[in-house]
């Protein structure tokens, strides 16, 4: 039986991962970085995308786009269809929902239609932190319950399903998320005016709620009371744009904060920013700050989800406790005037992140998950 087992794992896997649409946002990101790794592991990786998006994803391998409009992610048979004729005909070995919307058309599908394929779930958040009521707890609880298997971004993460959910401990890892080593660039000429002006702080996430964008703005309105020629660029687009924009307008600062949309250079302005500023209300292990910590761009966050778990405050990056904004502010106002604490902690984290955070490193800690689940189904 060992023998058996040895020989099923240790051929060249077939993996699927599932995200929810062409887009450069952390999951769909990581997710097609992963993918790239595990090829270069010599594992046979295709990017399934489920909604209609016109965005592209860091991944030249095999994707597949179903297409599916974002109308029907509710109920969605036909995509759960799509999706089930997918695995008859090409066999993959796992298939890892990346992100809620991921994880609920795999269920569903496989629920449907019948297939055996082992959904392993990419948790990237405390799930705890978007349950508002009693349906969205059973419903969420109801779609963990069908997965052969959870990866977390961090052990916060990890202890909110085994606490909120009655989770198993014994079928969730985690597996933090990673970045990619290679060099970066020169400062983008678009933005070289921008720099002149004055030091720049930066902020990237989707405009949503959890990540405060508001909270953000009233943070750099402080600390343009402290150094009149701060700017801010905010990196990202969502469907608070509008508002936020209107929002730096009814502030008065809405000729320091800068909106850049989507960029494919985050690196290059990290390195020449003076901080990464993140007083997000909800978090699991946001990439954005692994990869300031990499481009020698300090770090202001709000402790909330697994930050706390690769910033330790002082050393490695400046931890605030959510919604406190003046103190948030203070610390921005205190790197900006002390280079010589810019210089302790870029040198500190980039270290940090170089020893631990490499996706080739953490590919291969996917792919040992991956083996154990199916070695473990025999």
């Amino acid at each position: 039986m060992i023998i058996e087992i040895d020989e099923a794992t240790s051929k060249r896997l077939k993996i699927y991962q599932l995200i929810q649409k062409p887009q450069l946002r952390g999951a769909e990101i990581f997710a097609s970085q992963l993918s790239s790794h595990l090829v270069a592991l010599g594992q046979q990786c295709t990017l399934i995308t489920i909604f209609e998006g016109d965005g592209e994803v860091p991944f030249h391998g095999e994707i597949v786009h179903l297409n599916r409009p974002m109308g029907r992610r509710l109920i969605d048979l036909k995509g759960w269809r799509q999706l089930a004729a997918l695995i008859a005909r090409e066999k993959p070995d796992i298939i890892q929902a990346n992100a809620g919307d991921t994880l609920k058309f795999a269920v569903f599908s496989k629920l449907f239609f019948r297939w055996k394929t082992p959904i392993v779930f990419r948790n990237a958040n405390k799930m705890s932190d978007f349950i508002d009521s009693k349906p969205k707890f059973w419903f969420n609880r109801f779609l963990l319950n069908r997965v052969a298997h959870v990866i977390s971004v961090s052990e916060s993460c990890s202890e909110d399903l085994v606490t909120s959910f009655s989770f198993p401990k014994t079928k969730i890892d985690t597996v933090e998320i990673g970045i990619e080593l290679h060099p970066i660039g020169v400062m983008p000429v678009d933005l070289v005016s921008i720099f002149n002006r004055g030091p720049v702080l930066i902020h990237v996430a989707s405009m949503v709620p959890e990540k405060n964008h508001h909270g953000l703005l009233r943070i750099f309105k402080m600390v343009i009371e402290k150094i009149v020629d701060v700017q801010l660029l905010i990196i990202g687009k969502g469907k608070l744009e509008a508002e936020l924009k209107h929002y730096a307008h009814q502030l008065g600062i809405e000729n320091q904060v800068h909106f850049l949309g989507t960029r494919t250079d985050v690196l290059e302005i990290m390195k020449f920013s003076k901080a990464l500023l993140l007083p997000s209300k909800i978090e699991g292990l946001p990439g954005v700050i692994l990869e300031a910590m990499y481009a020698h761009c300090p770090v202001v966050a709000y402790r909330v989800g697994g930050i706390g778990e690769v910033i330790e405050h002082t050393q490695t990056g400046l931890l605030v406790t959510k919604d406190d904004e003046v103190l948030f502010t203070e610390l921005v106002a205190s790197l900006l005037s002390n280079e010589a604490l810019r210089k302790k902690l870029t040198q500190s984290a980039h270290h940090f992140v170089v020893s631990k955070f490499d996706n080739g490193m953490i590919a291969k800690r996917f792919l040992e998950i991956y083996k154990r689940i199916l070695s473990s189904s025999f």
